[in-house]
């Protein structure tokens, strides 16, 4: 499979794991996600991965229903390592080299994040998932993905929602929504679309990173994107 990246980060939401499932994981659609990433892996293109949390617990949710956002945000991060390991066993099981890091030391489990380590696991054909979010508290998961890829030199984020791309609109209230095919960053932060929170947009802005909003769950749809296929939703400067 020719493809135009030699290095992407893979931003999934943590809803992505629990498949049909209100919450938690569900072991068939971990094991799906895992193949489709083995089967790009297998091409060559070095991957990272940022996992969300909500499955399990997002902080900002705690933090509505009374809960102090700085307690309630670690506690999120902590469901993002839950994550990170059962999906490196996944891909473990799919046969392709894996390590986790974290923003927080949990020396048992995982490796702390330490930039120059985790761009030679990537030099070295292993996939490295980055676990813990960016280690402080009121930042999410989209920061965390434009962070880390921007500190691994990665070519371009690829979100995985559960839609084709960015609407005017959400497409499963609103009947007569439009699907964008491109957009600039601009564009979405003037609009307010509900792509990334802003921080996260406005970091891949400033480091001219793009970002392809696709839909997960199409079996084939990673492959699709990392070729170059004409999938979803793309943000840049154009």
């Amino acid at each position: 499979m020719a493809t135009p990246y030699k290095r992407i980060l893979l931003k999934l939401s943590g809803e992505a794991l629990s498949g049909p499932e209100p919450y938690g994981i569900h072991v068939p659609t971990l094991q799906s996600i895992a193949r489709q990433v083995a089967e790009v892996h297998e091409c060559g293109i070095e991957l990272g991965i940022v996992l969300g949390g909500g499955n399990i617990f997002r902080g900002i949710a705690g933090s509505a229903q009374g809960m102090d956002r700085a307690q309630a945000d670690y506690m999120g991060m902590i469901a993002t390592v839950m994550n990170a390991l059962a999906f490196q066993e996944a891909l473990e099981r799919a046969g392709v080299a894996t390590r986790v890091q974290t923003a927080i030391k949990m020396e048992q489990i995982a490796e702390v994040y330490i930039r120059r380590r985790a761009i030679r696991h990537l030099e070295k054909g292993r996939v490295v998932i980055f676990g813990g979010g960016t280690g402080n508290p009121y930042f999410t998961t989209d920061t965390t993905a434009a962070l880390r890829a921007t500190e691994i030199g990665a070519e371009v984020i690829l979100k995985a929602t559960k839609v084709d791309g960015i609407y005017d609109k959400d497409p499963v209230k609103h009947k007569d929504a439009v699907r964008f095919d491109r957009l600039t960053y601009m564009n979405v932060l003037e609009r307010g679309l509900n792509v990334m929170d802003s921080t996260a947009v406005t970091l891949c802005m400033d480091n001219h990173l793009p970002i392809i909003v696709f839909d997960m769950n199409r079996e084939g749809n990673i492959r699709r994107v990392t070729s170059g296929e004409p999938v979803g939703t793309i943000v840049s400067n154009e």
